[in-house]
Formats: C-alpha cells, sequence, structure tokens
C-alpha cells in the first residue's frame, strides 16, 4: 500500500482503535498490522502528537511479562475527534469511490 494513504489514516485507525478499548503501544500496532502494514516506529510519535494534543491520556498498568506498560486511553476531546474524523473519512471515501467507478452525480 502507498506509504502517503498510511500515513493520512494512520491517525483516525489509533483513534478509532482506542474508542473501543484502552492500549498500550503494541498492541495498538498488533491490532492495526491486521488490516493495515505498518512499522512499531511509526505509532510512537503520533501518539505522543496525540497526548500533546490532549486527545489521549497514559496510565501505567503492571504486566505479569515484564515491566509496567504504558497504556493510552481517549479523553473526551480525543472522542470528538474520532467522531469526527471518522465522519470525514466517510463522507471522503464515499466521494473517491464514486470518482473511481465513473460515478458524476454533480454533473446530473
Amino acid at each position: 500500500m502507498n506509504i502517503q494513504f498510511k500515513k493520512g489514516v494512520l491517525e483516525i485507525c489509533v483513534l478509532s482503535v482506542l474508542a473501543h478499548k484502552d492500549c498500550y503501544g503494541y498492541e495498538l500496532v498488533n491490532d492495526i498490522s491486521k488490516r493495515i502494514d505498518i512499522a512499531e516506529g511509526t505509532i510512537y510519535p503520533l501518539l505522543r502528537r496525540l497526548k500533546d494534543e490532549g486527545f489521549v491520556t497514559t496510565y501505567l498498568q503492571e504486566s505479569t511479562e515484564g515491566p509496567p506498560r504504558k497504556y493510552y486511553q481517549l479523553t473526551d476531546s480525543g472522542r470528538k475527534e474520532e467522531h469526527e474524523l471518522k465522519d470525514e473519512w466517510m463522507r471522503f471515501t464515499t466521494s473517491v469511490n464514486a470518482l473511481l467507478v465513473g460515478k458524476n452525480d454533480a454533473a446530473e
């Protein structure tokens, strides 16, 4: 998949996963990687930015498999951002898909 496509949708993917459950970084990578091929290193700068923007908070939770894990959780503004991005994405993909199949509602 085109790297620019992935960069453009990674934020909404992270917010969407976090809308369903709190996750630690590696868990996020695994969940998203099931559908989109991403590198682990791409998630952490994005998570840092989302935290700086107030869309996520973090907390530590003990792990039986090693040191405590840093979990990411959506804030209220993060939930709002996730809804807005999801709505925008749905409108965008509907328009692009219409163009790809040759539908031109504006000209009809």
